[in-house]
């Protein structure tokens, strides 16, 4: 082992415990080693803004806490998510508890290490030693991430698992990872599967579900994780991978039980209780909405995982309820954090959408209808997204609702609904985001449906011999809707019939410039800022050096 690897004095450390006793313990052992920065935190929440403001070279954590609510697990586990969590920092887990179970679930979570209660210093002295020693000699890897180069990170890691080198099943978890990165996806679910072969591990059959997910496959995936969880009920990045399945199959009650089963696992969790807030938001569990996006608020509000959309649903739940308080409370966060972040136009629009909302509360009407024309200018700018049709459809179905409706805005949702109907799933989630006022909640379903006639009447041309005639209804369905899934149907055309289209270059480019000014129509992953790493080893290598400061609040 390296000298370097037993020189802590330059090192900054992180404990993580409830109890005084234990942290005074763990304090004094990491001083004795010579670690020359010793913090302490008592709770999990002033934990994670230490680890948000700043990096440290090893973090302590104890597993459970008294409250019952938080778990070093889930801190592990939003922290991971959010890409928080340096590849230079030692993560060991702390746990009295010492079931199979446990310490399973310890060693599957892209730790470092774990370690058992009671145990002496020179137990903990050889873990941190291990892990540095690992971090050391995987450094080529991590220097080649840290760069961006992850071609070249994916293969050092594919070399070290082929060769069996020292920690090659880390190697290859870090690799697999690199390759769902690089869209690589059948790639990524061999190195999987040659874990398995290798030392069959929860992980790499999650990865393979992930990859086939990531692939298209989103039946195999879902048996793959059907089995996984049966294996393994409380394997929690299984949940949260699964209900990526259920969304994207349009199964959207599934997914909501689902992000349940992995809240109830972790309580403490901020991502988990967004995303079952938002998802039972739209589905129309209204008390499951306030209460578990009002308790991600309560615990989460300061920290750069807490995701402001969970706040503007929350203001929709508190205006349902006439809490006219806690709805100004919702639009003074906003207005805080959009202080700070003034170029954001999603912020700008959150913070507009909830300013409609207090003026619908207070009964300003005259105000309401012209913040909400000056709104809609935005339905048709090509960086108008999911996220924010959603909300749209959601404020003019309370506006509906209270009958208080504009000639436009049946224009408007129609608008929406031709543009983000592009499946089975965003269809349902746009209606159920109308489902408040019935009438839009049909709208948008009769816009599916003449989006499926469009396509289907377009692709006749294709079945009677003439493509190109089919890409250019295509082509011109979709520049008029701005609808993706027309878009991409032209280009599949193009490409299958290049040989009989004689301008079929010219006309890909058409697509490609389409495409290339619209955002995505992807279904929502329900997780904080869109991340779908559920379940992966983050790739992040180092710490923001000069992370922003978390926004005032006036609480949640």
């Amino acid at each position: 082992m390296s000298r370097a690897d037993h020189d802590f004095s330059s090192a900054k450390a992180l404990i993580i415990d409830g109890h005084p006793t234990s942290r005074s313990i763990l304090a004094s052992q990491l001083r004795d080693l010579g670690v020359g920065t010793v913090i302490q935190s008592s709770r999990v929440a002033d934990a994670r803004k230490h680890l948000e403001a700043r990096e440290f070279d090893v973090v302590l954590c104890e597993q459970h806490f008294q409250d019952g609510a938080s778990s070093g697990q889930s801190l592990l586990d939003d922290l991971r998510r959010a890409q928080l969590l340096p590849f230079s920092t030692v993560f060991v887990m702390v746990t009295g508890e010492a079931s199979y179970m446990a310490v399973a679930e310890a060693a599957e979570s892209a730790l470092d290490s774990y370690l058992l209660k009671p145990f002496a210093a020179s137990s903990l002295a050889a873990r941190l030693l291990e892990a540095r020693k690992r971090k050391r000699i995987l450094r080529d890897i991590f220097t080649a991430i840290e760069a961006g180069e992850f071609d070249q990170a994916a293969r050092l890691c594919l070399v070290r698992f082929q060769q069996k080198a020292p920690y090659w099943l880390y190697a290859a978890r870090i690799g697999a990872e690199l390759l769902l990165r690089l869209g690589q996806h059948e790639a990524a679910q061999k190195l999987y599967q040659a874990v398995i072969d290798a030392n069959a591990l929860p992980w790499a059959k999650l990865g393979i579900a992930r990859s086939q997910l990531e692939g298209g496959k989103v039946q195999q995936a879902r048996r793959t994780l059907e089995v996984l969880i049966a294996d393994d009920p409380s394997h929690t990045d299984a949940y949260d991978v699964m209900g990526r399945v259920h969304v994207e199959q349009g199964s959207l009650s599934e997914a909501l039980e689902t992000y349940r089963m992995a809240t109830q696992l972790t309580p403490g969790s901020i991502e988990r209780l967004q995303r079952q807030g938002m998802l039972a938001f739209y589905l129309g569990e209204h008390a499951e909405a306030r209460r578990t996006l009002e308790r991600a608020a309560s615990i989460g509000i300061t920290s750069k995982m807490f995701d402001y959309q969970s706040m503007v649903l929350l203001a929709f739940a508190r205006f349902r309820d006439r809490d006219g308080k806690g709805l100004q409370r919702c639009a003074d966060n906003l207005r805080h954090v959009l202080e700070r972040n003034g170029d954001s136009r999603r912020l700008r629009r959150f913070a507009a959408l909830v300013d409609v909302l207090c003026l619908m509360i207070n009964r300003q009407l005259a105000r309401v209808l012209e913040e909400l024309r000056r709104m809609a200018q935005d339905v048709k700018r090509p960086d108008y997204d999911v996220e924010a049709a959603l909300n749209m459809v959601s404020l003019l179905s309370e506006l509906g609702a209270a009958e208080l409706q504009l000639e436009e805005s049946n224009d408007w949702i129609e608008t929406l609904a031709l543009r983000f109907s592009v499946s089975k799933s965003l269809t349902e989630l746009l209606a159920s985001a109308a489902k408040v006022h019935p009438p839009y909640a049909d709208k948008v379903r009769a816009a599916h449906a003449k989006i499926t006639s469009l396509a289907e009447s377009a692709m006749n041309h294709s079945l009677n011999g003439e493509p190109r005639a089919a890409a250019k209804a295509l082509l011109a369905h979709g520049a008029k809707t701005q609808n993706t899934k027309l878009i991409d149907m032209a280009r599949m055309v193009l490409q299958r019939h290049a040989e009989k289209i004689t301008d079929s270059t010219d006309l890909l480019a058409v697509a490609d410039e389409l495409m290339a000014g619209l955002s995505s129509a992807a279904a929502p992953s329900f997780s904080s800022n869109g991340n779908r790493q559920a379940g992966g080893l983050a790739l992040r290598a180092t710490a923001d050096p000069t992370p922003s400061k978390a926004p005032e609040t006036v609480g949640p």
